[in-house]
């Protein structure tokens, strides 16, 4: 029966004796695994990041804007003429089963003012139901209403970067702001939502009904339109069906044959967040895949120091022999210096993956994430390359003879 109390101890003992060659050796493991951890790290950091921009945008969310139009013969830039409505809006919250919430939209930069102070920011005509599409909450007052709406109310909902510049500490609910010269009553302050994935403040921003807007704020050659509708399907499973509903609604309202080109576009959001984690996921597979080769490189490392170690110890496996062990305690032995090099090597690389993340996380300004599978998946990696590349060395050296073995020089 194989002792493995003592040969381990014996194998720790041959590493530690010959301790540079065994920090060389574990060089090419704790390169590999440090470069896997990294790699990994910034792959599911991107995941993330789109995920909670995703989530920042509102749940299973479409929108529909203007496409390119062809007038005289010219096919015009997409968005070029408005070609959405209110009506179109309404019809379908209406006579579209999958959607949820509907909220028509417009938008323009304008100077805001109250008192002496002044500030440029997006004002963004819309409805109530905009908040639910995008999953936003009010920090402060109230949401827009069906009255705020119909009666082209001067109401307005600010964000906490406009409330900041405008107002300080004060409380801006009741106080009266000038949106392009007209006087806007403030009834609500946004939850907090920061930055974007591209950098835009979403608290630099101020909501008024879309009626008012079209009426009194927003200048337009084409009155009574609007720039896009935001939908909302009532579930993750209807977001596909409510595509395919409004789509069909938009083309017999805009009276679009089967030939002509669609004067709308329906984007589906939930698509775009699959098709672009479906990319940061390949191109992680990639990049581990490619700092993987490091690992297996540092396991033909292994392989040849340890048939190397096998050379130079030929006389000791003999003396070995002599005393009474078996072929499996001399392979079991060299199995495990085999292993121990590989997991002091994993570990010390899997400290080094880790430290190496947080600096690209902080002078990158990247979004890393560090998960239990990739932890899990580099030391077992480089656990089964040491068993693996140290295998043959092990197995030639319990092959030898001991007479043969006794009198090498």
């Amino acid at each position: 029966m194989i002792d493995f109390s003592s040969t381990f101890k014996m194998a720790l003992l041959s590493l530690k004796v010959n301790k540079m060659r065994s920090i060389l050796t574990s060089l090419g493991i704790i390169i590999g695994v440090s470069a896997v951890i990294i790699m990994l790290a910034v792959g599911q950091g991107a995941s993330v990041k789109i995920q909670k921009d995703m989530a920042s945008m509102g749940s299973n969310l479409l929108m529909v804007s203007s496409a390119s139009v062809t007038s005289g013969g010219v096919r015009m830039g997409q968005g070029t003429r408005p070609s959405l409505t209110l009506k179109d809006a309404y019809a379908i919250k209406k006579n579209c089963p999958s959607v949820g919430y509907v909220a028509p939209y417009s938008s323009e930069a304008k100077q805001i003012t109250y008192g002496n102070q002044n500030w440029s920011t997006s004002i963004a005509g819309t409805t109530k139901e905009y908040m639910k599409i995008r999953d936003w909450s009010i920090n402060l007052g109230r949401n827009l209403t069906d009255e705020d709406i119909s009666n082209m109310s001067k109401v307005a909902i600010i964000g906490n970067t406009v409330s900041n510049e405008l107002f300080g500490d004060l409380d801006p609910i009741g106080k009266t702001i000038r949106i392009g010269g007209v006087p806007f009553k403030v009834v609500g302050l946004l939850e907090s939502k920061g930055q974007n994935s591209m950098g835009q403040d979403q608290d630099d921003f101020v909501i008024i009904p879309i009626t008012t807007g079209q009426k009194k704020v927003f200048g337009t050659t084409f009155p009574g339109t609007i720039k896009m509708i935001n939908i909302k399907a009532k579930n993750s499973e209807s977001v596909y069906a409510a595509e395919a509903e409004i789509t069909e609604l938009l083309k017999i309202r805009h009276k679009i044959g089967k030939k002509q080109d669609d004067d709308f576009q329906v984007r589906n959001l939930t698509q775009m967040m699959e098709t672009m984690q479906s990319a940061v996921k390949t191109m992680s597979l990639l990049l581990g895949s490619i700092a993987s080769v490091s690992l297996l490189v540092g396991g033909i490392g292994i392989m040849n120091i340890m048939l190397v170690s096998v050379t130079e110890r030929t006389k000791e496996i003999g003396i070995r022999m002599a005393i009474g062990a078996k072929s499996n305690d001399i392979r079991i032995q060299f199995l495990i210096e085999s292993l121990l090099l590989s997991i002091i090597g994993g570990v010390i690389g899997l400290i080094a993956g880790v430290f190496g993340a947080k600096l690209i996380e902080f002078f990158g300004s990247m979004t890393v994430y560090i998960s239990t599978f990739s932890i899990v998946l580099s030391l077992g990696f480089s656990g089964l390359i040491g068993v693996a590349f140290g295998y043959y060395p092990a197995y030639k050296a319990s092959l030898l003879n001991p007479i043969d073995a006794l009198r090498y020089e």
